[in-house]
């Protein structure tokens, strides 16, 4: 008992960490919902900042790489890479910006937001929720959760509804995004999500 005290404290101590840093992590996701309302009233602004965002981060990626630490920005890196990012370019919040600035660039107001509060909201919540309740797995997936597939759903249901006021499409819409979180997509998710479903969303307007 007094061996395995020590080793169950350590494991809890592991999946501790690995949560907080999902939470940390989903947090800058569910953050770009404010996107959309940026875009309404500095819309140039809004991508100008967005892109020069992203070539940051990846010039603080390779500076981390090479062994040059960038105050704060580094710090930030650390505490949201998952253990298999370390020691390799984080592509997370590079594809986050990346699929917010061609969905933004691509479809109208109304159809971007769809797709941006869809990856805020549905692949945000989705791994959180597979994190907390995610003891069934869907075969084939690279470890994807039923819970977080059903929570990713109903999260770009809503969103969705709320933006189009149209319960088929946003039934549509969510149906899609379901899928294509649930597909080992890894960090391309960002891309794919907003992109497809602010095109899908663009179709019903």
């Amino acid at each position: 008992m007094k061996i395995l005290c020590p080793h169950i404290g350590l494991l809890w101590k592991k999946h501790l960490i690995v949560f907080y840093k999902e939470i940390f992590r989903k947090v800058i996701h569910l953050c770009t919902a404010f996107v959309p309302l940026l875009l309404a009233h500095f819309y140039s602004a809004t991508i100008v900042l967005l892109i020069l965002a992203g070539i940051g981060y990846a010039l603080c990626q390779i500076l981390s790489l090479r062994g040059i630490s960038v105050p704060v920005i580094s710090d930030i890196i650390d505490i949201a890479a998952r253990e298999r990012d370390k020691g390799k370019f984080v592509l997370g919040p590079l594809t986050l910006v990346v699929g917010i600035v061609l969905t933004a660039l691509l479809w109208e107001p109304k159809a971007a937001a769809v797709g941006i509060f869809a990856l805020a909201f549905g692949d945000g919540l989705a791994s959180l929720a597979g994190k907390i309740w995610g003891n069934l797995h869907v075969p084939f997936t690279g470890g994807k959760t039923c819970a977080g597939s059903l929570v990713c759903f109903t999260a770009i249901f809503i969103s969705s509804f709320c933006v189009l006021q149209n319960a088929g499409a946003s039934l549509c819409i969510a149906v899609f995004g379901m899928l294509i979180e649930i597909l080992p997509l890894k960090d391309f998710d960002n891309i794919l999500i907003p992109v497809l479903l602010g095109g899908i969303a663009h179709f019903y307007i």
